[in-house]
């Protein structure tokens, strides 16, 4: 089973008079992963390095930067990898201290600043969740959202036309008992559609 995590957790290393700061936590994908390796970047602007790696399903990724290839990024991704973890972002910031470390103890020194911060990190069944969207008469519609409230889904987009058509995510393991207790109570009148892309 796959696992993200609850939140951020960091982790510092010296190794060699060199800082290494680490930090893994959840993402929503590579946008937002990016966005937070800038982040990092504005804010160390005197590191050497802040590399990265992401694993989350198509837009997983890893970068080096500036590291020599293969010593960074990669490593750190095998850590997550190994944990089993999806939509998280691991970073290590590095402030280089003079002394240089070689191929092997820089993939040492990625690896365990990552795995320092995973060894405090609180992990969690990753829950997928699924989009649907559903149109009911106006009548049903506040039924519709109390069952949508009930089942922990969250509501989407909501559009007010000749019928209501509510746009939601819903847990995939609670989805066949919310779809079967909204096709009951809408005796009929409830239409499943395509979810808004």
């Amino acid at each position: 089973m796959a696992l993200t995590l609850a939140g951020a957790f960091r982790s510092e290393l010296t190794i060699r008079k060199s800082r290494f700061l680490g930090c893994v936590q959840p993402v929503a994908g590579r946008p937002a992963a990016i966005t937070i390796v800038e982040g990092l970047r504005s804010q160390h602007p005197g590191a050497a390095h802040v590399c990265w790696a992401l694993l989350a399903g198509g837009q997983s990724a890893a970068n080096d930067d500036g590291e020599p290839g293969g010593t960074a990024g990669r490593p750190m991704l095998e850590v997550l990898r190994h944990q089993q973890l999806e939509g998280v972002l691991a970073t290590v910031v590095r402030y280089f201290g003079g002394v240089k470390l070689g191929a092997g103890g820089l993939v040492r020194a990625y690896t365990d600043a990552v795995a320092q911060a995973l060894l405090q990190a609180e992990k969690l069944p990753l829950q997928r969740m699924l989009q649907l969207a559903c149109s009911v008469p106006y009548a049903l519609e506040g039924m519709v959202r109390r069952e949508l409230q009930g089942a922990g889904a969250l509501l989407g987009e909501v559009r007010h036309a000749a019928v209501v058509e509510i746009a939601f995510s819903v847990p995939e393991d609670s989805e066949p008992a919310l779809r079967a207790r909204l096709n009951e109570a809408g005796q009929g009148a409830l239409a499943w559609c395509e979810p808004p892309s």
